[in-house]
Parts: C-alpha cells; structure tokens; sequence
C-alpha cells in the first residue's frame, strides 16, 4: 500500500524546484557590500600612499635642512680662516686691503656659493661691536676685535705686584663695580687665602651651600667669575641676551642691574670689557726682533743700533749711556760727534724704558783720552723733535728681552670704561684722547703706532708718559671674531665666535665657541644679501 503524500508538500517542492531553475528576480545585497568594501580599500590605500608621500617630503625637507646648517657652519668657520689668512699678511698689505678694524669689502657678505634659487646661495659676515666715546656700545662694525682694547684679568696679578693698588682701580672703572666685588675679584685670583679689606677668601666660600672654593689663579673662562661673590649674571652680560653687541627692540626695555640700555645704547655688562688673553708682539712692525738695550755684549750692541739706526752718534751715547748711567751733575755737556765709546767696557746700568734716553745727560771717558766729558743727550724733550725719532726708537729697541707683552691696554680703541682705570689717567687726558685718536689703523698716522704719540704730540710729560707705559700700548696681537654664515633666502645660519693669537709666524686659533643657539642676531639686510 503507497504512502499517502499531503497536497502542502507537492506545493512547496514545485516552489523549490522553480526557484532553483532561476525563475526568481528578487535583488542581490552582497554585489553592494563588495563594491563599497573596494572603495574603503582604495581610500585607505590612497591615504597611505598621501602619507607617505609627506614623510619622504619631510625627510627631504630634514635632509636639505641638516645639508643646509652644515653649510651655513663651514660658512662661518671659513670666516674664521679668512681672517686668519688676512692677519698672516703683511701689515702694509692688511692696509692696502681696507685693514681689518671696518671692511666692509673684505667681512660683510662675503659670497661662498653661488646657487639661482637665494636660499642655496650662502655667504659669511663678520662684526664687531662699535664703541662710543662713553662707556657704552653704539651699532656694529665689519672687522674684528683688539683684546688689547680690554682689561685683562688674568694680568691683574702682576699689575697689582708691580703697583699696589692699580689692579683695583681697573676694576673699580667699570659700570656698576664696587668696592666688595673689585676685591673679591681679586683674593678669587690671587695665591693666597688672607682676604682684602672688601674680599672674600675660601672661608666664605666654603660656608655656602654647596661649598666651593676660590680658583687661587688665573681664570680659563671669563663665566668663571660667576662663582666670585657678588657677580651676578645681569653684571657680567648685562641685557645682551643674544650677545650681538647693540639694543635690540625687546633688550632696550630690560633695565637689568648695571645694565640699563633705556637710553638706546647698549651696555653688554663686564664681559663686554674683559678679557684673559691680550698680548702684543715685542717686535717690529715688519715681524723682526727687535734689539734689546740692555744685553750684556756691548760691542753687538753698539752694531746692532748702527746698522738699525743708521747713525753711529746715536749708538754711541746709548752705550756710553749702558756703561756710565745718567749725569746728574752739573758740569756743562756738549753734543760729541765721531766719537766710538770703549765697546770692551761692560755695561752696567739697565734702562727701564727707553724713555730714560730722553733728555738724559752722559759723563763718559772714550779711548786715548784723560779726561771725561759730558754727553748732551741726541734725544732733547722737544716735542716736535721727538716726533721725529721716537718713532724710530719705539720700533727697533726694546728693554724687555720677552717676545710678548701680556695685558697692557689699547689706548687707540679701548672704551672710556677701561681707559679711565688706568693709572695716571687723568679726566682730562682721558677726554683729550678720546677725541683726537684715530680708532682705525688704516686711517691712523705711523707715528701714532705707538702709545708715545701722547707724548711726542705734547698730551703728557715725559714723566707722566713714564707712569703710563707699564699699562698702555698701541695695538695687539691678538683679536676677537664673530663670524655668520647664512644664506641670502634665510633659512638655517650659524654664528661662531674665536680668538686668534698672531703673536708667531702663523696665526694660531686659540678660542673657539659656537653662538648658533643665540640666533642669528642681525637681519639679512645688515649682514648683506647681494651686490657685495
């Protein structure tokens, strides 16, 4: 007997069956899905590719900014041996050249590579503060900087040694100094542990938290004086915070202790008047030895000055000088000419300053004669004669046998700030030369090469010019640089400072920071961007 099958069943298996022949056209949802799913990998892919893209352009952003400070850097280190080369040069050549005090042809934009596009197209410049003829800064200079413009602690030792009191008094010229700090300054230095009237000496220094104690010699870096009791940060830079020598808008409303610049004109605090490495050559200004006075051989000596001099009278008084000393008495002298004083007869007496010759009278006995006669001195005090061959003596003769001079002060550029410490510096002598020197060697007459100008022109006396040589001079031999490199379309710039010492042959580097992180510190139209 068959099964019996339910009408319902038959329905719904013809209804199966003729779905599956495709005879339905209801829609499909998953083609949709698939189309947007694409579309979402599409947009992330491009999203991905998009950034990317920024960071390879960010890389080589980065990449030609780490290229362009290194650019910016050799920039400025070939600055630094610009310089060097051009103070290897003869000292006519500098002059020929514009010198080295304001050149603009020579330091201000100084092209290094040439690039169409200005932001490749880098250059170098070099400045200098200016100083006014008061005790502040005015504006900048192309050039580099005397060290012998400044007061160099590090000589305040023997200063003091020499003249009890005249370190002190250096100090006490500059703005804002006093009594405590000047004498803390200077038990900070000294060699010893017994305190100044004012000082300060390791036992103070030891009861501070953290105790430390006083470097008891000389200073390696000009910060160091931080340490000094009483120095303080706004004393020793004042409010130049980007060190670039002038008042900037936003530094000329800082009125920092001991260093206001409402006026406009900027004081750059103490560092801005110390130093620790002036030095001037004892030598002649074409670079030769020169002869020292006081030796022991009196007949090199008397060839020496004859063949420097070029005249026999004069070398023979400055021996019979060496061998006799000065007259003091009162028999008549005379002018003697032709005459050879005995070359084997030791010297005796040493000069301290070739200023002794000056106006000296001389008792001498020559060979074959009994009688001694009184030498007039062939050097008389006559200003206008004294123009003539001072000069002359100051390049070719020297008493100190050292081939260099530590510490004495420019007297042709040095702000009125270290130059009225000197002393023997009076008010008004200090203004006498402050308005009549001429701060640029190229512009300076030869016989102002040396710090006797102020007595040939009849500033000072012969006795007063005595007190001033132990601490004045004319110029050193060793300068201060700021050196920028940058490029014409801005960007990346570096900005170094250096010391350089020409005390030998070959200028020799002997100080070296980098200021990049201060900023550049001058517009581009200052330091100069094209046509130079």
């Amino acid at each position: 007997m068959k099964p019996r099958t339910s009408p319902l069943s038959v329905i719904d298996s013809a209804s199966l069956l003729h779905q599956g022949t495709g005879g339905s056209s209801s829609p499909r949802p998953r083609r949709a899905l698939v189309l947007i799913l694409v579309m979402v990998v599409v947009a992330l892919l491009t999203l991905g590719g998009l950034t990317f893209s920024e960071l390879m352009l960010n890389e080589h952003r980065a990449a030609v900014l780490v290229v362009h400070q290194a650019q910016a850097r050799a920039a400025a280190d070939s600055a630094i041996e610009a310089v060097r080369y051009f103070l290897a040069l003869p000292i006519d050549v500098q002059h020929e050249m514009g010198g080295w005090y304001n050149n603009e042809q020579q330091f201000r934009g100084v092209l290094l590579r040439e690039d169409e596009d200005p932001r490749g197209r880098s250059r170098f410049s070099i400045v200098a503060p200016t100083a006014d003829d008061g005790s502040g800064f005015a504006g900048i200079r192309y050039g580099i900087e005397d060290e012998s413009t400044k007061l160099n602690l590090n000589a305040l030792a023997a200063i003091e040694k020499k003249t009890p009191g005249a370190g002190r008094d250096l100090l006490l010229a500059l703005p804002g100094m006093s009594d405590d700090i000047a004498d803390a300054i200077l038990d900070w230095m000294d060699a010893d542990d017994e305190p100044r009237e004012f000082g300060a000496e390791v036992d103070y220094y030891l009861g501070l938290d953290p105790p430390y104690v006083p470097k008891n010699g000389p200073l390696e870096t000009i910060e160091e004086l931080l340490l000094v009791r009483g120095v303080t940060p706004a004393l020793l830079f004042g409010a130049d915070a980007d060190r670039n020598g002038f008042a900037d808008s936003d530094e000329a409303l800082i009125a920092a202790e001991g260093a206001d610049n409402s006026d406009g004109r900027l004081n750059r605090g103490w560092a801005g008047y110390l130093t620790l490495c002036s030095l001037e050559k004892n030598t002649r200004l074409d670079g030769s030895a020169k002869i020292d006075v006081n030796q022991s051989d009196m007949q090199k000596l008397y060839d020496e000055l004859v063949e420097a001099l070029g005249n026999e009278d004069w070398a023979a008084f400055i021996v019979a000088y060496r061998q006799n000393g000065p007259y003091t008495g009162t028999r008549p002298g005379e002018l003697i000419s032709g005459k050879t004083p005995d070359l084997k007869q030791k010297g005796v007496v040493k000069l301290s300053t070739i200023l002794d010759l000056i106006g000296a009278r001389v008792q001498a006995r020559f060979p074959g004669e009994r009688q001694a006669v009184v030498l007039e001195s062939f050097f008389p005090e006559v200003p206008g004669v004294m123009n003539v061959y001072l000069p002359l003596l100051m390049d070719n003769l020297t008493v100190n046998p050292q081939k260099v001079i530590p510490g004495r002060i420019n007297i042709n550029q040095a702000p009125r700030a270290v130059l009225e410490g000197i002393p023997g510096m009076t008010g008004e002598l200090l203004d006498t030369i402050l308005s009549q020197r001429a701060v640029d060697p190229v512009e300076r007459d030869p016989g102002r090469d040396y710090e006797t100008w102020l007595l040939t022109e009849g500033l000072v006396s012969l006795d007063e010019m005595k007190t001033l040589m132990p601490f004045v001079c004319a110029g050193g031999s060793v300068f201060r640089i700021q050196a920028v490199g940058y490029f014409d379309g801005g960007g990346p710039s570096a900005r170094v400072e250096a010391i350089i010492d020409t005390t030998e042959s070959k200028p020799k580097l002997i100080f070296w920071r980098d200021l990049t992180h201060l900023g550049r510190g001058f517009s581009l139209e200052t330091l100069g961007v094209g046509g130079f």
